[in-house]
């Protein structure tokens, strides 16, 4: 048994900026050399356990995400060729910031099999990048997109809008900037204020601060005005990428495929048949997963909750919400539903509920046919809310 997709997540960065709530510590120095040492031996055992049960063979993609991977340093390339010494993924991407992603640290990592830089960009404008706290200014975020493609690697930026003192001028600098420097792939979100983020606190003294829900709409329809100009493929609600380039890991997300997810934090999401035969690897998750009470075609969401593997939170997704999630992350890719999917949602729910469900979708202008696939429109992916409700919806439905 081998899953198809494999993450791995570094819990650490130099310094949090002002919006993330993701885990991670913000370490230097000596602090942080001590505290990677310790998690990537750990993270690395783990690795090992996962090969030598031949769990890893058959991986396609690798993703190794954050916090900050990069502040790693020479740890990160021997993270890697620990990875490649269990499989063979045709796509092996890293998360990157600016900063610290040095010429000879993107040379090891080409060399060491990573084929993909997903860089943490986020704007071009120095003042909306000191206030989100990044440490990178936009000349250091353009010379390392020319690094990574000098050294034969893709690469993609996130970039974010709806940042503190953010115009329609500076968003439109910055996506011309972007696209001038020529990633092969370019990702665009809204900013979020999350709780407990200084962000948050900001947020609560100057109300000014919250993003604009409205300027973030155009905001999104400007880059993607910009960069379908500029030939790149709309292939997710916020995913950009120029012919053959679109994200092969995330697209695995999307569409069903089993991943394992290794580190704090990380997320994995099995069948209910592999996990039941990797269980003995997932120890301390508690009552949430009785082995007795998982059928094949649930899916076991398991996430580690500690750094040295010990503690496991697991969620069972019965066979319907997995199908009914199926169609929800569906909705977010411009490829749509595949009628297949739909058949099988028809079986599950019936088909008066499921029919019910895509004349509602069609009809509120959220989605379409296109080609015998139900796809997302421009309407429906503004609307996320109301069409990936009306999918997960099916799962309650009786």
């Amino acid at each position: 048994m081998s899953v198809g997709a494999l993450y791995l997540h570094i819990p650490f960065c130099h310094a949090k900026c002002a919006y993330c709530d993701f885990d991670s510590r913000g370490l230097c120095g000596r602090a942080l050399d001590e505290a990677a040492a310790t998690y990537v031996t750990q993270l690395e055992r783990r690795i090992n356990a996962f090969g030598e049960c031949g769990a890893l063979a058959d991986v396609r993609t690798v993703y190794i995400g954050g916090g900050t991977p990069t502040v790693l340093g020479e740890r990160l390339p021997a993270l890697v060729r620990r990875v490649r010494s269990w499989c063979e993924p045709v796509e092996f991407t890293c998360e990157a910031n600016p900063e610290s992603l040095s010429e000879d640290l993107a040379r090891e990592l080409a060399e060491a099999g990573v084929t993909r830089i997903s860089l943490g960009v986020q704007s071009l404008d120095n003042g909306e990048l000191a206030r989100i706290g990044r440490l990178h200014d936009a000349a250091c975020a353009l010379a390392v997109i020319a690094r990574v493609k000098r050294l034969g690697m893709s690469v993609s930026c996130d970039l974010m809008c709806g940042l503190p003192g953010q115009t329609g001028e500076s968003w439109r600098k910055t996506l011309e900037g972007a696209l001038a420097a020529g990633p092969d792939h370019i990702s665009v979100y809204p900013l979020t204020v999350e709780e407990g983020t200084p962000l948050a606190r900001q947020v609560a003294q100057d109300p000014s601060l919250e993003p604009d829900e409205d300027f973030q709409a155009a905001c999104m329809e400007a880059a993607r005005d910009a960069l379908t100009a500029a030939g790149y493929q709309r292939y997710e609600v916020a995913s950009y990428a120029r012919p053959g380039h679109a994200c092969r890991h995330n697209i695995a997300y999307w569409t069903g495929v089993g991943y394992l997810g290794l580190g704090r934090s990380a997320a994995g999401m099995l069948t209910g048949t592999e996990y039941l035969e990797l269980a003995n690897l997932f120890p301390s998750q508690g009552d949430a997963c009785n082995l007795a009470c998982i059928a094949p075609d649930d899916r076991i969401r398991i996430v580690q909750r500690n750094d040295g593997a010990a503690r496991f939170d697991a969620e069972r997704l019965s066979a319907r919400e997995a199908v009914a999630e199926d169609l929800m992350l569906g909705m977010r890719m411009s490829a749509g539903v595949s009628p297949e999917l739909l058949e099988r949602a028809r079986a599950l729910f019936g088909p008066d509920h499921v029919d019910r469900a895509i004349t509602t979708a069609c009809r509120e202008g959220l989605a379409a046919w296109r080609d015998g696939r139900l796809v997302p429109t421009e309407r429906g992916w503004l609307m996320g809310n109301e069409l990936y409700g009306l999918m997960w919806g099916l799962a309650s439905r009786v």
